[in-house]
C-alpha cells in the first residue's frame, strides 16, 4: 500500500471518522530525461532568481501572487497552512445524493481512504453501509495540496473512495460543440443498439496499454544494440458511410463473430414492407387469369343445365 497523502478526519452531523488518504492509482507511464544530443550529456532545469542571476535552493523559494506587473505579494506555505479553513484537516460531508445525479465529467483523482486507528472502524463501516444501502453518494469539501476542492465519497468494495470533483463554475458548456439536426430512422437506433450488445464486455481486465508495451520493445532493443521492431501496417482509413444501415450490419457481424456467437447477425429494419406498384406485365397476367376463370364458370354452368331440343318420335 502506498504511503499516505494526507491524514485527517471524514465528518457528517456529529461523527468524526479519522481517516488516511492514500492514492487508488498509479501512473506506469514511461519518462524520459532531455539530453544534449552531441554528447547525450543530461539537460537540467536551474530556479535562477532573474534580478540578482543567483541559483536558488528549494528553501529560498516562496510563493508569489502577481498583484499587478511591478508588484507581487509572498505567500509562505505557513501562512496558507493556517487559513481559517473547517476543511484544512478534515473532509466535511455536506450533502448526500442519487449515485446517477453525478455528472462524470466532474469527476478527477481518485484516492481510497483508510480507517486511520481502531476507534474509527466502527463509524467507518457505518458510514460505509448506509451509502451502499441507500445506493447514495456524499457531496464533501477538503483542503489538498493547497486548494480547497469539492469530493465525492462512495463504495468500492469494502472501502471507501475519495474522488475530487470539478466545481460547476470550471466545467464548460458542451452547447456549443452540438453537431447540426439531422434526422434518425428509428432502424438505425435499433442497429446501434444491437452493435453496443455485441460489443457488451464485463469485464475490462484484459485491456492493456499496448503504446507502453511497445515503447519498452524499442527501449530494450536499443539498449541492446538490436534492430528496432517494425511497425505493422496501418489499416488504411474508411472512408465515407453511406449506407449507415450496411455499416451496422457489418459491425454487429464482426463483433459478434469475435466473441464467437452466432455467424448470421444482421439487423433488419423492422418497419411495415410498402406495397409493390402494380406493373403492366402484372396488369396484363391478371386480367387473362380472370378472363379464363370466367369462361370456365360458363363451359361448367352449360353442362349442369338439361338439353331443350325437339322430344323424339316413338
Amino acid at each position: 500500500m502506498p504511503r499516505p497523502i494526507w491524514s485527517g478526519a471524514i465528518s457528517f452531523g456529529l461523527v468524526t471518522i479519522p481517516i488516511k488518504v492514500v492514492n487508488a492509482t498509479e501512473d506506469h507511464s514511461i519518462s524520459f530525461r532531455q539530453v544534449h544530443l552531441a554528447d547525450m550529456g543530461r539537460v537540467r532545469y536551474r530556479k535562477v532568481c532573474e534580478l540578482d542571476g543567483k541559483q536558488l535552493t528549494d528553501d529560498e523559494i516562496i510563493k508569489g501572487y502577481e498583484i499587478s506587473r511591478d508588484r507581487l505579494v509572498p505567500v509562505t506555505d505557513d501562512e496558507l497552512a493556517q487559513m481559517p479553513l473547517p476543511t484544512a484537516r478534515a473532509i466535511e460531508i455536506v450533502a448526500f445524493v442519487p449515485a446517477q445525479s453525478i455528472d462524470p465529467v466532474r469527476i478527477g483523482d481518485s484516492y481510497y481512504l483508510e480507517a486511520a486507528a481502531d476507534v474509527a472502524a466502527k463509524p467507518y463501516k457505518l458510514l460505509r453501509q448506509a451509502l451502499e444501502r441507500s445506493a447514495k453518494v456524499a457531496v464533501a469539501k477538503f483542503a489538498l495540496r493547497g486548494r480547497e476542492r469539492l469530493g465525492l465519497l462512495r463504495v468500492k468494495g469494502d472501502a471507501l473512495v475519495l474522488h475530487s470533483m470539478h466545481w460547476p463554475d470550471e466545467i464548460r458548456s458542451p452547447a456549443e460543440l452540438a453537431p447540426p439536426t439531422v434526422e434518425i430512422d428509428e432502424s438505425e437506433i435499433d442497429g446501434a443498439i444491437a452493435l453496443m450488445e455485441a460489443m457488451g464486455q464485463d469485464d475490462l481486465a484484459a485491456y492493456r496499454d499496448e503504446y507502453r508495451e511497445a515503447l519498452e520493445q524499442v527501449i530494450a532493443a536499443k539498449a541492446e544494440g538490436k534492430q528496432l521492431p517494425s511497425a505493422e501496417a496501418a489499416p488504411k482509413p474508411a472512408g465515407q458511410v453511406v449506407d449507415l444501415m450496411a455499416a451496422l450490419n457489418e459491425s454487429v457481424q464482426k463483433a459478434r463473430e469475435a466473441r464467437g456467437d452466432g455467424e448470421h447477425a444482421t439487423v433488419h429494419d423492422m418497419s411495415k414492407p410498402k406495397k409493390k406498384p402494380a406493373t403492366k406485365t402484372t396488369a396484363k397476367t391478371a386480367k387473362k387469369a380472370t378472363a379464363k376463370k370466367a369462361t370456365s364458370k360458363k363451359v361448367a354452368a352449360k353442362k349442369a343445365t338439361p338439353s331443350r331440343g325437339k322430344p323424339r318420335a316413338s
